[in-house]
């Protein structure tokens, strides 16, 4: 017993023993932590939010309220200064190396834990257990858990624990945080540097597809394209059916209306509401029939030239690094075309700053800019703008048969 553990485990028995465990805390940090409490997605019934705050305190010793703090002002002031955690302002080196220490000095701010911390628990467990540093008590957790897996496998149960404590501050402090902001493929062209670091969201839990989540930070559900898939949301269906998740929230409202033609200040709403899958729907349909045909007339242009325009005409202004700016002028020197449709994805990205303004001006905006489009002489950008005008806050009317 001394040197194999209480019941003699196997290797592979110990390795199973971990990643159940692992899985079981990023399960709790992708529902509880990230999608409950940092953005309120879905609601918890109180006994499957008292164990994940459990499981966390036993697993991790993270504290509710830090944790949802430091997430909700990395959105707040995302790629700035005063992100957490930016591997655009820091260097991907550092947030992979030291996301734990970013996240502990992160945590010692109180004026940003009371300012962006509200809402998390503060009962009884929480003062005095599961979130109390006076007394340590949030580290007893994982104490009991190095007792536990000692007893369960002897000495190696120590390995296993040190693993057990990396594994948030490897997968999630550092890779989500870091590579999910440095390396991957977009979906949506939001205005960070977010991305989504693999289709499959399997190992941290949904959270791989992070430029999704950053452009609906309020949806519960992370997959966006029929090829995503999302573990996390897998479990909150699981979850549903068994009465433990209610009001669960899945990005914007926005409907298409077939024959619907008269724009109003629904139609503006919805636009706005679904702004960001409108804006990807533009480089499908506009951009990149536009970048093909100019190709095909321009046959003395090397094909690099043409792919460098896919990434340029559709990035937000603000994320194009300053030594790619001069090959933007010369694209839209080149072509009038391309220069058209820049300067009306650029308009249509304006307009939707108007949303936060009044309803008129966002209605009065998005109707110019789809007047104009329509008058554009432009095949694709014409229909494109024509399909705009089907968006609606209400579904479809169903037909009533007698």
């Amino acid at each position: 017993m001394i040197y194999t553990g209480l019941f003699d485990w196997s290797l592979s028995q110990i390795v199973l023993y971990a990643l159940v465990f692992t899985h079981i805390t990023i399960v709790s940090v992708t529902i509880y932590l990230h999608r409950h409490s940092a953005h309120r997605a879905l609601d918890l019934h109180p006994i499957l939010a008292h164990f994940f705050r459990f499981w966390l305190w036993f697993t991790t010793s993270m504290v509710t309220k830090e944790w949802t703090a430091i997430h909700r002002k990395h959105h707040a002031k995302c790629e700035t200064a005063e992100d957490p955690h930016s591997p655009q302002v820091l260097g991907l080196q550092k947030v992979l190396k030291e996301g734990a220490e970013l996240y502990q000095s992160a945590a010692n701010n109180t004026e940003m834990l009371e300012r962006y911390g509200r809402g998390t628990p503060d009962d009884w467990l929480e003062r005095n257990l599961y979130g109390n540093k006076k007394w340590a008590a949030n580290i007893w957790g994982v104490t009991l858990l190095a007792i536990i897996n000692l007893i369960l496998m002897g000495p190696l149960g120590i390995s296993v624990w040190a693993i057990q404590m990396i594994w948030i501050p490897f997968w999630a402090a550092g890779v989500v945080n870091g590579i999910g902001h440095f390396v991957g493929y977009r979906n949506f062209e939001c205005a960070d540097a977010s991305r989504n670091i693999s289709p499959i969201g399997l190992i941290i839990g949904g959270e791989e597809l992070h430029n999704n989540h950053h452009t609906y930070p309020n949806s519960a559900k992370l997959s966006s394209k029929w090829y995503e898939f999302d573990i996390g949301w897998f479990y909150i269906q699981i979850f549903a059916r068994l009465g433990l998740v209610t009001n669960i929230r899945r990005g914007p409202i926005a409907h298409q209306i077939k024959n619907k033609t008269q724009f109003d200040l629904d139609t503006a709403l919805a636009l706005a509401n679904d702004r960001f899958r409108i804006m990807a729907l533009f480089k499908k349909q506009v951009i990149h029939p536009i970048i093909r045909s100019e190709s095909a007339n321009n046959t003395g242009l090397n094909r690099k030239y043409f792919k460098q325009a896919k990434v340029l005409l559709t990035r937000h202004n603000a994320l194009i690094p300053s030594h790619q700016q001069e090959q933007l002028r010369q694209l839209l020197q080149d072509s009038s075309m391309m220069k058209t449709i820049y300067q009306l994805h650029n308009e249509l990205i304006d307009a939707w700053g108007k949303r936060s303004a009044s309803a008129e001006e966002l209605l009065h905006s998005l109707k110019n800019w789809i007047e104009q489009a329509e008058s554009s002489g432009i095949q694709v950008l014409e229909e494109f703008a024509l399909q705009l005008r089907r968006y609606s806050t209400k579904p479809q009317p169903v037909p009533v048969t007698i």
